[in-house]
């Protein structure tokens, strides 16, 4: 394993393992009891499974025990494996952060949560936890989050970002995707622990590979730390013959290891001889142990030894230079009666078991969360941990005043895309204190979505300043001035590290009390891929915006792998989130500016944009010049779109269009109007997703107004409607419920090809043509 740069220095106020241990028990028996209640005591009238995971809380305990009340400081932040979420509230019912109440209401509505919470649990949580490898790789983007908004805002230095994550999260993609960015290595408040217990979900994994995962993390630029045994058999392992016991354990199958654990005491010698190497030094240094004296020592892992895991955690602070990882070997179920089965993953302690572990740990099943006396040594550490972890809730984040319009005419032909760069331009010279705030995020498509003139305005972020050797160049577009006050964060090519730094540089107004304004580019196409961290860094409170461009099958020559169908779905299916789809500048920017004073505040909200590289004449969009006229365009925009054209009370037919394809709509409505005499209306969205949450409003499904509807749809034009986007027609069928009118979709299904924009439009159905067609079916 690496060394470190220094020794690592024992705190002489440090409480002792046996004192550990002692706190250890009680913790288990709480985490233990929690679960218990929730599944066999508190009443189950639907008959569903409750849940919860008394094995997995147990193979981390130790870990967790001594680093809480050994090793943390205030600033620390820990983000702790899903399903040891009962240890993690035991703690904090310990420290006093948790009311009694909430002991008995895991997985009860308003109560504590499956897997731990920011935003749902009632008691102090650092990161959501639950899709596995998002817990573990948010300390990463939590580290650089921080260092960011440290070095452009006042706010107290932080600690720690330590991930406590079950081996089997070591299969996530997430994890080595995040491990491979060019900056990780130079984060050294990152410490990793992680819980290698040999067990998955169903079964006892056949072979661990440790040595190659320890090999990754070291190639990554980790030092690597492991932590197998503990005191009892690293003394056995110092006496004569005791390498012979260090290497049939070493080489003793997970499986084979874990049935040892199983078996009566009285086996466990026989089962260790067979198959030494060496049975004479095997039997030499284990002749002196009685049968129980022996089991305890062969279970005795590193992992469940306090002494062990304090001498690991000191040696990680020691490396301040590059991030730390743990790898401590546990037993799952470690002290349970369930104990190394390789079904204990989901195995509920039944009411003998659970009376047992009561005498081996010590509780009262009459009183199951009987606390510490305040006077015993463990009161006195439960009540010294509370005061060395109280943390300051932070300053509320003051609010970010973002205009409503920057004062651009939108004129000529433009795409969104290019909209969006140029607004980011004008908001630093139109309001420079907003947009010192902002903080854009790509994964190597920086220029190709337009944010060039932005990064050359305000540099890129980088933990140290570097030489930009192109400086001179005058073919150079894109001036790439890398220091530590830049506003764009560059990552390599994976979209999944782009949406987990989004959301934590959007959580920083809750962690710091600071606001940034995070704004993240990518392909539409890739942001199916992206969606999950994204969202769940929603529902961990971050809040930014999404900007996915250039999007739908309008990316023609890009053919059918780039051509996005589904995302207008997503972004309406997704909370937290608004998603929209403006077609033009003006569009943009109005909509652009809300989303960005949406962010950063408790009511606030983060908002996904749709965008295109395809150029639209500005002058169809016919934004009013009255001011009051315009104002009310504003505000329509902002509930979700306008009538673009009221062709009065003859109409017979709406057209209704969102984003790229508004030409096509145009075109057909002046086609229609030319064949048949009568003019159809014209409608323009910009956020489906709004309108979509409006018709919900009108049945009364949601607290939200239903105004934008009578603005769209007035019962004076009703007509059929044909709705055009270029996404998946389903998208927009909720509209024909508007007036209970019929509707056709027309929209994307399938795949498509590269080619021309006009030939790519006529092969999906999205030309002017099969627009009137569509129309004119209805009408007949």
């Amino acid at each position: 394993m690496a060394t470190t740069s220094q020794a690592p220095t024992t705190d002489p106020a440090a409480p002792g393992p046996e004192l550990l241990a002692a706190v250890e028990r009680r913790v288990l028996w709480l985490a233990t009891s929690i679960v218990h209640h929730a599944n066999t005591v508190r009443e189950n009238t639907s008959g569903v499974k409750v849940g919860g995971h008394q094995a997995s809380s147990a193979s981390l305990v130790s870990v967790m025990t001594s680093l809480w009340f050994a090793h943390l400081r205030a600033p620390d932040r820990v983000s702790v494996k899903p399903h040891a979420s009962p240890v993690l509230h035991a703690i904090n019912y310990l420290l006093g952060e948790l009311d009694p109440r909430y002991l008995t209401t895991l997985r009860e509505i308003g109560g504590l949560q499956s897997y731990p919470s920011r935003t749902k649990d009632p008691d102090p949580v650092d990161f959501s936890t639950g899709s596995v490898g998002i817990g573990a790789t948010a300390t990463i983007w939590s580290a650089l989050a921080h260092r960011y908004v440290a070095g452009h805002a006042d706010v107290p230095v932080g600690g720690r970002q330590i991930a406590l994550l079950g081996d089997a999260e070591l299969d996530e993609g997430a994890i080595w995707e995040a491990l491979v960015d060019p900056v990780v290595p130079s984060l050294g408040e990152l410490l990793w622990v992680v819980d290698l217990n040999r067990q998955s979900l169903d079964r006892v994994v056949p072979h661990m590979a440790t040595r190659r995962m320890e090999g990754m993390f070291e190639a990554a630029g980790w030092q690597v730390l492991t932590v197998k045994y503990g005191r009892r058999l690293q003394e056995l392992f110092a006496l004569a013959g005791g390498e012979a016991l260090r290497a049939r354990l070493d080489a003793m199958p997970n499986a084979e290891y874990q049935r040892m654990l199983r078996a009566p005491h009285a086996e466990v010698r026989e089962r260790l001889l067979t198959g030494a190497a060496d049975r004479r030094d095997l039997t030499r240094v284990t002749k002196e142990l009685d049968d129980a004296e022996l089991h305890a020592s062969v279970r005795n892992l590193g992992g469940h030894d306090h002494a062990a895991l304090l001498e690991a955690y000191r040696t990680a602070d020691a490396a301040v230079d590059r991030p730390s990882v743990i790898f401590a070997y546990t037993i799952k179920g470690w002290s349970l009666p369930t104990e190394g089965h390789p079904s204990n993953h989901s195995a509920l302690l039944n009411p003998g078991e659970y009376e047992q572990l009561a005498s081996t740990l010590g509780g009262d099943v009459a009183a199951p969360w009987a606390t510490f006396e305040a006077e015993s040594e463990e009161g006195r550490l439960c009540a010294r941990t509370a005061r060395t972890l109280a943390r300051a809730a932070p300053a509320p984040a003051r609010g970010v005043e973002v205009p409503a319009e920057l004062g651009r005419e939108h004129t000529g032909s433009a795409s969104t895309q290019q909209a969006l760069g140029r607004l980011l331009v004008d908001l630093s010279h139109a309001a420079p204190e907003v947009a010192k705030r902002v903080v854009t995020v790509s994964p190597d498509v920086a220029s190709s979505t337009n944010l060039g003139g932005w990064i050359n305005r305000v540099g890129v972020w980088s933990v140290g300043e570097r030489i930009d050797w192109f400086a001179d160049d005058r073919q150079t577009l894109v001036k790439w001035r890398e220091h530590d006050q830049g506003q764009h964060v560059e990552l390599g090519i994976a979209e999944v590290n782009l949406v987990g730094l989004l959301s934590e540089l959007g959580a920083t107004w809750s962690r710091d009390g600071e606001a940034l304004l995070p704004i993240g580019t990518i392909y539409d196409p890739f942001v199916a891929r992206a969606l999950e961290p994204w969202s769940f860094g929603m529902y961990a409170g971050g809040q930014s915006i999404l900007v996915g461009t250039p999007s739908g099958v309008t990316l023609a020559p890009e053919g059918g792998a780039h051509q996005s169908i589904g995302t207008p779905s997503i972004g309406i299916e997704q909370p937290e989130c608004i998603a929209w789809e403006p077609a033009f500048g003006q569009d943009l920017e109005w909509t652009f500016l809300h989303a960005l004073s949406r962010l950063g505040r408790p009511d606030g909200t983060s908002s996904y944009f749709r965008l295109t590289t395809r150029p639209l004449p500005q002058e169809p969009a016919g934004v009013p010049a009255d001011p009051a006229a315009r104002e009310q365009r504003r505000a329509d925009v902002l509930a979700g779109g306008y009538r673009l054209r009221d062709a009065g009370p003859d109409a017979a037919v709406t057209l209704v269009g969102v984003g790229a394809v508004m030409p096509e709509v145009l075109e057909a409505a002046a086609t229609l109007e030319r064949d048949t005499g009568r003019a159809p209306h014209v409608v323009c969205l910009t956020s489906p997703d709004l309108v979509f949450r409006a018709t919900q409003a009108r049945r009364g499904l949601n607290a939200g107004s239903d105004a934008i509807l009578g603005r769209l749809f007035p019962e004076d034009r009703l007509t059929p409607i044909v709705t055009v986007m270029d996404g998946h027609p389903h998208t927009l069928s909720f509209l024909g419920v508007t007036g209970r009118i019929p509707i056709t979709n027309v929209g994307v299904e399938r795949f498509g090809q590269a080619g021309s924009l006009e030939d790519v439009y006529a092969a999906h159905g999205l030309d002017a043509e099969t627009i009137v067609g569509a129309a004119l079916d209805l009408i007949a």
